[in-house]
């Protein structure tokens, strides 16, 4: 592990930095925003269109607004000040948030004039908000603790952001089932301004120097073969990328709690809690043991787990069996995350972070809209049941194959990168 010189592992040595404190409890309030309004999404397009294929299309209207600006939002982070990009991006999720409470008062008449398309329109408002969001918060969390630091503030961030989405979900659930969609959206909004709230009190931190007479092209062409030159950066954002991309479940979760389990919204919240349990007591597992000997062998072996989790998950008929092999993915999920973050911490320099991390938000996080669209298309064709099955096997292959043709990360050793 990376200490201190001097000072032996202290599991919470980050938390007594007042920024990171701030920021990531910012990060908090606005995942539990997100992640509530992801489900209440999800569960209304189930109840307006009863059609898998719709809600893998909530998973596309994200995907493709988040893709086509990727590469600039990290220019953009690398550019100008992050802490105000992060504030003003907030600001239009909050917008997008009020336009769906609007739409939801009036749904009917709305639903009969439009269809769904304002939520999805909303929803590819989100995926933009997303893709400024992520390399922004990812540089400036570097910029807020010292570089021994960085695996420490890596499993806290991940902690309290998987707090943040066990949470999420399960309040969603609970009030959209006992309270109605218009309760459950404006939840969303205190939280939103909660979190902006924290992020106001966040000192502003210079913008890392940049050469002024490059290109965005040049600039842009930087950040790509930084990454696609480390065999390291490239092998663990593909593997994370086409493990989400094809062992994702959680788009079908609405169907699944609707026709096998029958929980309804209330149970439909908590099969979304339960991988962010599952990765919430894994973090505080690895607070105290930092996965940084064999880093690589143990990141191939958690997705590996993964994608069996997710195909035992779906052969379940039981909701409490369910609930605890999506515990286990969640598990699984968590050492891959944090492995993933600390690595590109540490071999990233600070005037690339944003670039890097928006190449890396390419592969990992429009993996999961993307994958939100190929799970909903392949229910369409293959069925429920075995589409998930199908993409949990394909997850077992993609390890085999990236562990064989990436020798320098089957090595991997976080002790070593310092």
């Amino acid at each position: 592990m990376m200490t201190d010189p001097g000072k032996k592992h202290d599991a919470y040595a980050v938390l007594k930095h007042r920024d990171f404190r701030l920021f990531i409890s910012y990060r908090f309030f606005i995942t539990l925003a997100i992640q509530m309004q992801s489900l209440i999404v999800g569960w209304q397009m189930y109840e307006l269109t009863k059609d898998p294929l719709a809600l893998g299309l909530i998973g596309l209207a994200e995907a493709i607004p988040f893709i086509s600006v990727a590469l600039y939002s990290g220019h953009v982070a690398d550019r100008y000040n992050r802490k105000r990009i992060i504030t003003w991006f907030s600001l239009l999720f909050l917008l997008g948030t009020l336009f769906l409470l609007a739409f939801s008062y009036d749904r009917l008449i709305a639903f009969m004039a439009l269809g769904v398309l304002p939520i999805y329109f909303v929803v590819a408002i989100t995926g933009f908000v997303r893709a400024f969001l992520y390399p922004s918060t990812i540089a400036l969390m570097a910029q807020l603790v010292p570089r021994y630091l960085y695996t420490n503030s890596s499993t806290w961030n991940s902690t309290v952001w998987h707090v943040a989405a066990i949470s999420g979900p399960a309040i969603g659930g609970m009030i959209y089932g006992f309270f109605g969609v218009e309760v459950a959206y404006m939840i969303v909004i205190f939280f939103v301004m909660v979190a902006l709230t924290l992020l106001f009190t966040v000192k502003h931190y210079p913008t890392p120097h940049v050469e002024l007479t490059e290109t965005i092209w040049r600039r842009l062409g930087t950040g790509l073969r930084f990454v696609f030159k480390n065999q390291i950066l490239l092998g663990t954002m593909s593997l994370d990328m086409l493990a989400v991309l094809f062992g994702g479940a959680v788009a079908m979760l609405p169907i699944f709690a609707a026709e096998i389990l029958f929980v309804g919204p209330q149970g439909l919240g908590f099969l979304r809690a339960a991988p962010m349990v599952g990765a919430v007591l894994m973090s505080l597992i690895l607070a105290y043991r930092p996965p940084a000997a064999n880093a690589g062998r143990w990141l191939l072996i958690s997705v590996a787990g993964f994608g069996l989790s997710i195909i035992c998950f779906a052969i379940s008929k039981n909701f409490y069996l369910s609930l605890f092999l999506l515990f286990m993915s969640g598990v699984f999920d968590n050492v891959s995350v944090i492995i993933r973050a600390t690595t590109l911490q540490l071999l990233t320099p600070d005037e690339m972070r944003g670039r890097v991390a928006s190449v890396n938000s390419i592969f990992i996080g429009s993996s999961n809209e993307i994958g939100s669209f190929e799970s909903g298309l392949a229910a369409k064709i293959m069925g429920l049941i075995p589409s998930v099955i199908f993409g949990g096997s394909m997850t077992l292959l993609i390890v085999t194959a990236i562990a064989k043709k990436a020798p320098l990360l089957r090595r991997l050793n976080l002790r070593a990168l310092k």
